[in-house]
């Protein structure tokens, strides 16, 4: 079984109105299903207080999720697409917790228009196999300039590895993520671990997840200069 949240603006068809009452509301379903092993992550590795940057928030649904699950952290949702911050927001509104802040509309691939500033961890979801290299690359560049030393950088979602087998399912998604746009599909971990060793990153775990999923998690490394 595999997810597919975390598609760029235009192209998540999942995400639909609750009810005509829900206004922007939108609903992903997988974000019922992998919530709570992902908070079991969350809580090994976020730190107890501080600002976490979530990047392509989708729904909202996680990080209301999250926020009530770890209070003493202040949850920053954003996404490109218009039609997720409002989703986000109406979320937000509705679940009124403090520790949620406004969603921003960012760019993964465009890191230098952030406009975050500092954060004490990252976390984005279903994002990286679902979007172009580019994201892939201005999402840990951008993380370079806002998480300081330690800090982790959280992934979640399908990859390849060269030393396991990819299931079934996973590469029948893999081909319709490409067959929808060439610049789609998933992505070789040891190519993301490159990538991420570029740009001051080192990944200090592998998390295996529910159906066929991992979560990677990063941390910067001391800054040079």
């Amino acid at each position: 079984m595999t997810e597919d949240r975390g598609l760029p603006p235009g192209a998540r068809p999942w995400l639909a109105a609750e009810s005509p009452a829900a206004g922007d509301k939108r609903h992903a379903p997988a974000t019922a299903r992998n919530r709570d092993a992902i908070a079991e992550v969350l809580a090994r590795t976020l730190p107890p207080h501080g600002r976490v940057l979530e990047i392509a928030s989708g729904s909202g649904e996680h990080v209301v999720h999250f926020a009530r699950l770890f209070p003493g952290l202040v949850w920053q949702p954003s996404d490109p697409d218009p039609a997720a911050l409002a989703s986000i927001a109406a979320w937000s509104a509705e679940a009124g917790l403090a520790n949620i802040a406004p969603p921003l509309r960012l760019d993964a691939a465009a890191p230098e228009a952030w406009g975050v500033g500092q954060a004490d961890a990252a976390l984005c979801i279903n994002m990286v196999h679902i979007s172009p290299w580019a994201a892939m690359v201005g999402l840990f560049s951008g993380c370079a300039s806002i998480l300081p030393p330690g800090a982790p950088l959280i992934l979640y979602g399908p990859y390849r590895e060269d030393d396991v087998e990819t299931a079934p399912s996973n590469l029948a998604f893999d081909a319709s993520l490409k067959a929808r746009n060439p610049e789609w599909g998933l992505r070789d971990v040891a190519d993301v671990d490159r990538i991420a060793a570029e740009c001051g990153f080192e990944r200090t775990q592998r998390v295996e997840m529910p159906a066929n999923n991992l979560s990677l998690i990063y941390r910067r490394g001391p800054r040079s200069g």
